[in-house]
């Protein structure tokens, strides 16, 4: 055998070898980046409520990443603008308050569907003045909350029902976003729906004890909280991009339950305005109350419905000025939640771990 023929052709099939390897290098990072689906999340408040923290440790601890998303996360004055801005097709997901959701699809018919939610409800009204301590001390007081019909006054509404107050007719409202906490400290406001975490900064800014006037817990039981919202239209286009989102979502809230992870997710918090200290204290509140839901879509029927009757309730009681108007059929769990996203998501997770 003549070797030195052989040798002709070395050189030229190894260059080819080295050629299709990188081709094939270059096929493969942009066919990753071809899969790399973009998705817009809108967060309630300016700074984000502390509940919202999964989705900053989703996008800095690499779990968007992990399952092919580009992610925009985007603060919002509230969580019902939010999900209007879901509406209007320039945001393609948002964290909303249930209520609202489930008024704004009952009375107006929008878009809208939920795809998972977090079901543990900690409103709470506070006062700085621990001589207004009753509902009815409430009449005439300025109360802080984020915005007109927003999470924190629907809830306000829900905490002063017992004592037959309205907000805006009995009771003045002030709009502070997520700054409600701020207001109270400065001696702007004596009273605010306030969060759990809330209480331990209130108290040490302020150096007073917060008096708990009323919780949504006791006056709204077993209703729900929080829910991730989408509309029809992205549902229909970009399903798979809300698979991996919600698998991102599962795997993010489940790291927030190991506390050896504090430190580190507490880094990722700066956002929602806390230090590390006090989101350390938040993850503690948060996650003794299973605030998160784990390995779950968080869309409990019976809570969805609660949340769905209650303002079914005010609805016939301030004759369609607020809540479900009577002249309409109130959304059902089925027609409001996709719960095949969130198991879609679970099998993803499963195959991709």
């Amino acid at each position: 055998m003549n070797f030195s023929k052989l040798s002709r052709f070395k050189k030229p099939i190894v260059a080819t070898a080295i050629g299709l390897g990188m081709a094939t290098a270059a096929l493969s990072t942009s066919t990753a980046l071809a899969q790399e689906q973009k998705l817009t999340i809108a967060l309630p408040g300016v700074p984000p409520i502390f509940g919202a923290v999964f989705a900053y440790v989703a996008q800095d601890a690499g779990f968007y990443k992990k399952y092919g998303l580009d992610v925009e996360l985007r603060p919002m004055n509230s969580g019902v603008g939010a999900a209007r801005a879901v509406v209007s097709g320039n945001i393609d997901v948002s964290m909303s308050p249930t209520p609202p959701v489930a008024v704004m699809v009952s009375n107006a018919g929008v878009p809208l569907v939920v795809i998972s939610g977090m079901e543990i409800n900690d409103w709470m009204l506070g006062s700085m003045d621990p001589a207004l301590n009753t509902c009815e001390s409430v009449k005439g007081q300025a109360v802080g909350v984020d915005s007109p019909r927003g999470a924190r006054w629907i809830q306000l509404a829900n905490m002063l029902r017992p004592c037959k107050l309205i907000p805006d007719k009995d009771v003045p409202t002030v709009n502070l976003s997520t700054n409600v906490g701020a207001a109270m400290v400065s001696g702007q406001i004596n009273f605010g729906v306030l969060h759990s975490d809330d209480i331990p900064v209130i108290e040490r800014e302020s150096g007073k004890k917060l008096t708990i006037v009323a919780r949504v817990n006791e006056t709204s039981p077993g209703s729900h909280y929080a829910v991730m919202v989408s509309n029809k239209k992205v549902i229909a286009e970009r399903r798979d991009a809300l698979v991996r989102m919600a698998a991102a979502h599962i795997e993010a809230m489940n790291m927030l339950y190991d506390e050896s992870k504090w430190p580190e997710i507490a880094k990722m918090a700066a956002p929602t305005g806390r230090s590390v200290e006090d989101s350390i204290e938040a993850l503690k509140i948060f996650t003794s109350l299973d605030y998160w839901p784990r390995n779950d879509a968080g869309l409990d029927k019976k809570r969805i419905e609660k949340a769905i009757a209650i303002q079914t309730g005010v609805g016939k009681r301030t004759k369609g000025k607020a809540g479900i108007n009577p002249e309409k059929t109130p959304v059902t769990h089925a027609q409001l939640t996709d719960l095949s996203i969130v198991k879609d998501a679970l099998a993803l997770i499963a195959k991709t771990n």
